[in-house]
């Protein structure tokens, strides 16, 4: 019998943790804005430019480094401490008012401490999954949910920065993530896990041959995701219409959240190497339309169509790293491939920002593609239990 949500939501604490996280990782998208209002208010739009992209490359260097602490120690102190170091950031960003160096002191420790909550889910859905037909299910039900909080969490900042202020906008942002934090941690699930076997080699899985290659394509996967935004502002002022701007990232998510639900709701035949070329290839594939588009309603039609092969990407990827990642270090390797998006994203934002055309959209997404088929010619062999056909065990 084919594995359905309803079988995966039905596990001991899963549904639970899955909504846990997913509160816990709204500040993911809410700081951003958040951070950009406050800097706006007390600077300007380059300052505000600046501290969103600071918290972003922020993420990305202590993620990993949470990642590891949590392999070696368990989830519930580190989740817990960061939640409310990253939260302390936030008040101290609030209070800030127009002193810069507070400001990017206050961004820099709440970037650095976000709890990688994406990560340390991951790391809990191979043992709590009784197949690894389940963990795949629950990998995309994961991969898809987490688009919710790309709607969500803008517009939960914009509502209380308009009716309060973006100060308050940063608290209702540290208040979320800390309770979406114990809401997780609080599960048995996540207080009895430890990592087993831990290594004491300082570059962890990067040392991983097979491993590399996964981190680099979602790099460049990562770059039209952060090169979407800016040119989306440039598309919506060329088309005369300001809503653009907003709605056509979401159109994107909406995309991703319909793919990855598709994605997970059935198996699909050939290797999880194989389905990262392919979902690689047609990501890049889909931003096409947005090349050529001309009306406001054909343009946010286009941006639905890579957002049907984002999530599925990246549940994959999550996949793969799972079965690659070394003994004992199965959180950072996801915190890993999550850093590696954010470097992306960065680079994307960046690029777009100097050359503001949507042909930059296709240019990282195929990247990708290249670096997936070519490690795939490289290593022919099965090397993840993933890509070898197991029997499921159906459940009711």
């Amino acid at each position: 019998m084919t594995v359905r949500y309803r079988n995966v939501l039905g596990v001991p604490y899963a549904a639970r943790l899955l909504v846990g996280t997913l509160v816990g990782r709204m500040p993911t998208a809410m700081a951003p804005l958040a951070i950009v209002l406050a800097g706006v208010e007390t600077g300007s739009f380059g300052v505000a430019g600046g501290l969103a992209a600071l918290y972003l490359l922020a993420n990305a260097t202590g993620g990993p480094l949470f990642g590891r602490l949590v392999d070696r120690c368990g989830q519930t102190w580190p989740l817990v401490t960061g939640a409310v170091v990253a939260g302390t950031g936030f008040f101290s960003l609030a209070a800030a008012g127009d002193q810069p160096w507070i400001a990017v002191g206050a961004v820099t420790v709440s970037g650095l401490a976000r709890p990688p909550h994406d990560a340390s889910l991951r790391a809990l859905w191979p043992g709590l999954m009784p197949s690894r037909e389940h963990e795949r299910v629950a990998l995309s039900l994961d991969a898809a949910s987490q688009e919710l909080i790309y709607v969500i969490g803008p517009l939960i900042i914009a509502t209380v920065a308009a009716a309060q202020s973006p100060g308050a906008a940063l608290l209702v942002t540290a208040g979320v993530g800390l309770a979406g934090t114990l809401l997780a941690v609080s599960s048995p699930a996540s207080r009895s896990w430890r990592g087993r076997g831990r290594r004491a080699d300082w570059l962890g899985p990067l040392r991983s041959r097979d491993l590399r290659p996964v981190y680099l394509a979602m790099l460049c996967a990562g770059i039209p995701m952060g090169a979407l935004t800016p040119l989306a502002v440039q598309v919506a002022d060329r088309l005369h219409d300001a809503d653009l701007a907003g709605t056509l990232p979401a159109a994107v998510s909406i995309g991703a959240l319909v793919g990855g639900l598709v994605y997970g709701a059935r198996s699909w035949p050939g290797s999880t190497g194989r389905h990262l070329v392919v979902l690689a290839g047609t990501f890049g594939a889909g931003w096409l339309p947005l090349l050529v588009t001309g009306s406001a309603a054909t343009t946010l039609v286009g941006g639905l169509l890579p957002g049907l092969f984002m999530a599925p990407l990246l549940a994959a990827a999550y996949l793969r790293t799972s079965a690659l990642a070394p003994a004992g270090s199965v959180t950072e390797a996801a915190a890993l491939l999550v850093a590696a998006q954010d470097i992306g994203c960065a680079i994307g934002a960046a690029l777009a920002g100097l050359f503001p055309t949507p042909a930059l959209l296709p240019v990282g997404s195929t990247a990708a593609c290249l670096v997936f088929l070519i490690a795939l010619g490289r290593n022919r062999r099965p090397i993840a239990a993933f890509d070898r056909p197991v029997p499921v065990k159906a459940t009711t």
